[in-house]
């Protein structure tokens, strides 16, 4: 019998500009529909860390240039983030599905992300958007006042706050869509995040990461598995090391001590397994799955991968 999966897109899925974006799409799509064909029932997610980088800095350049135009919040530029890789993306599913004689329907659905105004993620910032700079770039954006960060040893990134997803303004929409079968590509990006004000909701200047929101919304809808891709196929310690090893599982109580030691790199795999085992310890049974994109359908059976669970 086929689960219920929902899969978190990485970077790697989706490229870095336009062009990348439009190839990368199609053997995402591929990948997933494999998924499908099996008779599984997916839902996507996906960042969107250098799209949005892409658009916040054109809409700044764009305000500088000409006064008339107001710098965009972050929130807008997460929203603009979702519709465009939304777009490509369902895009991509549907012709895939199409060329494979299948014909569910795929949508995204924009969608946004309750955070609290008192996270004290708002007092520091940590989460890497845009492109990588060299030191002396990262200098440069750092005189402007924007805060940046190294980046797990690949360089240097603007960096903004990242607080944790408190709930899914639009599940009840994502869950009918999933319960009548149909394919959501929801919390791109992690969500639009908002602040509550009484029954207004206020865009918030952050960006959530896409790998908590993503655990949260396989919460929310009663996933059996929630399957995390990355640029690696399996969690590893002492990673890049002589002694380095690869783990093909993995429990809650080793992951900690993982952490606690410094194994898990804070801006790559920590949040990852972070939110891997908050699923596997939310209820029975569930499982995450943490491995590149072209392995998802070696790792749901058990051949690859690393395997989180009680």
């Amino acid at each position: 019998m086929g689960k219920r999966i929902v899969i978190a897109l990485g970077g790697n899925a989706l490229g870095n500009n336009l062009p990348e974006q439009m190839a990368a799409v199609k053997y995402t799509a591929r990948a997933i529909v494999d998924l499908i064909e099996e008779g599984h029932q997916v839902v996507v997610a996906h960042g969107n860390g250098p799209q949005v980088g892409m658009i916040n800095v054109a809409m700044t350049t764009l305000s500088r240039e000409d006064p008339k135009h107001p710098m965009a919040p972050m929130s807008v530029c997460t929203a603009m983030s979702q519709g465009y890789i939304g777009y490509d993306l369902q895009n991509s599913l549907r012709e895939e599905l199409l060329n494979r004689g299948m014909h569910e329907s795929v949508a995204t659905i924009l969608t946004q992300v309750e955070v609290n105004p008192n996270d004290p993620a708002f007092q520091h910032p940590s989460k890497p958007i845009g492109t990588f700079m060299t030191e002396e770039e990262a200098e440069e954006m750092r005189r402007r006042g924007n805060a940046v960060m190294e980046d797990a040893g690949r360089g240097w990134r603007r960096c903004v706050a990242s607080p944790k997803p408190v709930s899914i303004i639009e599940i009840e929409t994502i869950r009918t869509m999933v319960d009548a079968g149909q394919i959501a590509i929801a919390v791109g990006g992690g969500g639009i995040p908002v602040i509550r004000e009484g029954n207004h909701l206020r865009g918030a200047g952050a960006v959530i990461d896409k790998d908590f929101a993503s655990e949260l919304l396989a919460e929310e809808l009663d996933a059996d598995s929630l399957i995390i891709l990355t640029a690696v196929e399996k969690v590893a310690v002492n990673f890049g090391k002589p002694n380095q090893q690869w783990l093909d599982t993995l429990t809650p109580e080793q992951a900690r001590k993982y952490e606690a030691e410094g194994q898990l790199a804070p801006g790559s795999m920590l949040p990852k397994v972070q939110a891997a085992v908050k699923f596997a310890e939310s209820k029975p049974g569930r499982t995450a799955l943490i491995t590149l994109l072209e392995k998802a359908k070696d790792g749901i059976s058990g051949k690859t991968g690393t395997s989180i669970r009680q």
